[in-house]
């Protein structure tokens, strides 16, 4: 079933848990736009609920970009929402400006008492790009990756840790220089930009997400298959589009790119800006369908989640039963 609205496409997306009900936030654009290219221009987000991550009650869009001139006056993409200490929701997310023509992309705060009506803290922004994150390079990438921000509760401290998408500019092949970010607050007020937690093995590394399994610790990401470089495909095998994963020795890593296969991809994308939804002893992969078939038109819907399981040797693996339903 998964979740779909007849007038717009969705993508990215992310969770937060409040007692028995889930709240989905999705990156959503009119379909009158005609182009599904063009979505990521004419974006906001989108607001449902479910107590089961199957069945979902729209409550319509809950965030914007800002009015101009404004450094998110452009789009407002991906983020995270956790509930901080103060008992309010805190959303961070990815902006880009209309003066940057969307190049340059920073990092936004909002809080929200009720989860859908969200405020800006100040301007909204809290951190900008600065070395050793590369800047953007005409010729070398589209854009300035800083973006996609996830924020969880640091395990062995008072504060707070995020994981967002970046570049290494100390490293020269570009298929090499994708990084997992990093930055750390006491109070998810204020923020200090630390050095990456992971460089290498592709070009970009996208949507990261942290969490503990079995033990273990694991960073999922997605990245399409021309972005995957010699040391990824060593590791893991022939490029593909969806998700994968590394695997670190705690939430600041060390971190490594776990063996092959890709966890959930395809030489074409199908589902792709996965999460893994924890509920209580089971984890749940979500993402947005992207193709049906090589060469078939967009879909933008978000699909049923798949459950997934933890192997004996500590991989991550979609669940038998799912992958014969599929």
């Amino acid at each position: 079933m998964g979740f779909a609205l007849h007038d717009k496409w969705l993508w990215d997306s992310w969770y937060a848990r409040d007692g028995d009900l889930w709240h989905g936030f999705f990156l959503q654009a009119d379909k009158s736009i005609g182009d599904p290219e063009q979505r990521h221009w004419n974006v906001s987000y989108h607001h449902a609920t479910s107590r089961d991550l199957t069945n979902w009650d729209s409550l319509g869009t809950c965030f914007a970009p800002a009015s101009s001139p404004a450094w998110d006056d452009f789009t407002t993409w991906t983020g995270s929402v956790v509930r901080g200490a103060d008992g309010e929701w805190h959303l961070f997310y990815t902006g880009t400006s209309r003066a940057d023509r969307g190049k340059k992309q920073r990092l936004g705060h909002a809080v929200s008492s009720d989860l859908h009506t969200w405020e800006r803290i100040g301007d909204g922004m809290i951190l900008d790009l600065a070395a050793p994150y590369e800047e953007h390079i005409e010729g070398r990438w589209h854009d300035r990756a800083f973006r996609d921000p996830f924020v969880m509760r640091d395990p062995d401290g008072d504060g707070w840790l995020m994981y967002f998408t970046a570049r290494d500019a100390r490293v020269g092949d570009a298929l090499e220089a994708g990084a997992i970010g990093f930055a750390t607050s006491p109070n998810l007020y204020e923020w200090t930009l630390q050095a990456p937690v992971f460089t290498g093995g592709f070009g970009e590394l996208e949507v990261p997400q942290v969490f503990e399994a079995n033990g273990r610790w694991y960073c999922l990401f997605c990245t399409a298959g021309r972005f995957w470089g010699p040391s990824a495909i060593e590791a893991a095998g022939p490029g593909m589009t969806g998700t994968h994963y590394l695997i670190g020795d705690g939430p600041r890593g060390p971190w490594r790119i776990a063996p092959g296969p890709a966890l959930d991809a395809a030489p074409f994308p199908n589902r792709y800006a996965a999460r893994i939804v924890q509920t209580g002893d089971e984890m749940k992969l979500l993402g947005f369908r992207w193709f049906d078939t090589d060469g078939g038109p967009f879909v933008g819907e978000i699909s049923d989640p798949d459950p997934i399981e933890v192997t004996e040797d500590g991989l991550l693996r979609i669940a038998a039963k799912a992958q014969g339903e599929r």
